[in-house]
């Protein structure tokens, strides 16, 4: 089996990453986005409880919607509460965490699948405090059926024993059909909405298309809005030139 080693980017690939890495969260982050994956989290924790699963996927309808960035601030949430996380890229296609995390890309899901590496020398171990990094590794030319594959299911399998949560960035349910081979994995599914740029229609075929796989979105996480303060601001907020989140329960 040919993999493509995905470390190699354009420059114009290159500039856009450097650009969302501005929006991964920090201890300098501002107070409205911090408080905004709080809540997606203490919502998210309820829902796994409620489906007896400690692995959620994270997905969107199409690409560019912030998917990535809301995956990796989601993951970071998680961690900063002491639980011990693992975050995995499945997107096997178009992978973005390694970019994101500025982390090594040379050994990872397709490798350990294909049987070319090992979890132990492909996971990148406290990549943040309290957050394992588990990246795509090279792409292969038969994602699906990597996807499908027992070896798949074994690595999970491993990794929802290890972990107190394992959050895995998925490709976007309208573009190709990989992140529904996951539903047996995984509690139910965080739909990323971007403000301005997901229809209403997108998010009724995103429904539908969970629904036809028989499994669930657990809720959608609302980015790139603006949100005016009111109150004491913790649902409410607005700031310039940031991502800002919103999760809605369902």
């Amino acid at each position: 089996m040919k993999l493509i080693n995905t470390n190699k980017n354009s420059k114009t690939d290159k500039t856009e990453t450097a650009e969302k890495s501005k929006n991964v969260l920090t201890s300098d982050s501002k107070f409205a986005i911090v408080e905004g994956y709080k809540i997606a989290r203490t919502n998210l924790v309820f829902s796994l409880t409620a489906q007896n699963s400690n692995c959620v996927a994270v997905t969107s309808w199409s690409k560019g919607e912030g998917k990535s960035t809301a995956t990796v601030n989601l993951a970071i949430s998680f961690a900063k509460m002491g639980k011990h996380v693992l975050l995995i890229d499945t997107d096997l296609r178009r992978p973005n965490l390694h970019n994101l995390l500025k982390l090594k890309n040379d050994t990872g899901v397709s490798d350990i699948i294909g049987q070319f590496g090992d979890f132990q020398t492909a996971v990148h171990r406290e990549a943040i405090a309290n957050m394992d990094v588990l990246t795509s590794g090279a792409i292969p030319p038969n994602p699906s059926e990597l996807l499908a594959s027992p070896y798949f299911a074994e690595l999970i399998k491993k990794a929802k024993e290890e972990y107190d949560y394992v959050i895995m960035d998925t490709p976007p349910l309208g573009v190709v059909t990989d992140t529904l081979l996951l539903k047996d994995f995984v509690g139910g599914y965080v739909m990323v909405v971007r403000e301005k740029v997901t229809s209403h229609g997108d998010i009724e075929r995103a429904l539908q298309s969970v629904k036809l796989a028989d499994t669930k979105v657990l809720g959608f996480l609302k980015v790139g809005c603006e949100m005016r303060s009111r109150g004491y601001g913790y649902n409410k907020f607005r700031y310039r030139n940031q991502y800002s989140y919103n999760y809605y329960y369902k």
